[in-house]
């Protein structure tokens, strides 16, 4: 059964779906900016969210871009011209289009070395963009992210339920290192203390092929998937589906568009 104070919404085209997010968007920015001067979201890769990044680009200069501030939630340890780099997916079809100051787009640095060294460069531009101490965590006015066909999200995979991955138990770290054998590259991913902690996650998912995982993770809140682990711990929880991924879910589980 779905947590209390979920919200699903459902659409069947996808044109609607867009216009939703990207006035999600705008109210989420608007609150932010108001509160605090900038809005700081985290996006994710992946093929659902390409036309909600299109409709972000179709803003041009009607929106704050410079009191935006774009990070990543995940990255793989490529280049960003690689076509597998989560930012150049998302530089191409939405950051290049529009004005927003280059110093305030934060991406995982990947020429480092190493995985592990280009996380621990990203946990410091946390640090310093947010003014943390301590363990204090980062507060994103927003994360967007996706569900793998494994119920992974951000670069958070899914083991055995009584075998939790190293990534799935990190407590203190911000950004991690993640690598395994099934994973054609070595990634760098926030962790889930700091995806909890965001004032608004919003899951974007899109396709028949996601309908099984998204039941599993929304309607059963299987927490052997890490998807189903997301569950902020003061912010606001979203689903938001086409209809082909929420074709096994119950009409009365969601509001339909």
């Amino acid at each position: 059964m779905a947590s209390p104070g979920l919200i699903i919404r459902v659409f069947k085209d996808k044109n609607e779906m867009t216009a939703f997010l990207v006035q999600k968007w705008r109210e989420i920015a608007d609150h932010s900016i108001a509160r605090t001067g900038f809005f700081a979201a985290a996006l994710s890769g992946g093929t659902s969210p390409a036309d909600f990044y299109r409709g972000l680009a179709a803003l041009k200069d009607s929106f704050p871009w410079d009191q935006t501030h774009i990070f990543l939630v995940d990255e793989r340890f490529v280049p960003f011209s690689d076509r597998d780099s989560n930012c150049g997916m998302i530089n191409s079809l939405f950051l290049s289009r529009v004005k927003i100051p280059g110093t305030n787009i934060h991406a995982v640095i990947t020429n480092e070395s190493s995985p592990s060294k280009a996380a621990a460069r990203y946990e410091e531009e946390l640090k310093r963009f947010f003014k943390l101490t301590g363990t204090e965590l980062p507060v994103f006015d927003l994360i967007s992210l996706g569900i793998g066909l494994d119920g992974h999200t951000a670069s958070l995979f899914p083991e055995a339920p009584e075998s939790l991955s190293p990534a799935l138990r990190q407590k203190i770290r911000l950004a991690i290192s993640v690598e395994y054998d099934h994973v054609r590259y070595a990634r760098i991913s926030l962790t889930l203390p700091v995806i909890n902690n965001a004032a608004n996650v919003i899951f974007i998912v899109t396709g028949e092929r996601k309908a099984e995982i998204v039941k599993r993770v929304i309607k059963e809140r299987q927490v052997v998937f890490p998807a189903a682990m997301v569950e902020p711990s003061n912010g606001a929880l979203m689903f938001v589906l086409d209809s082909e991924a929420a074709s096994l879910m119950s009409r009365k589980d969601y509001v339909q568009i």
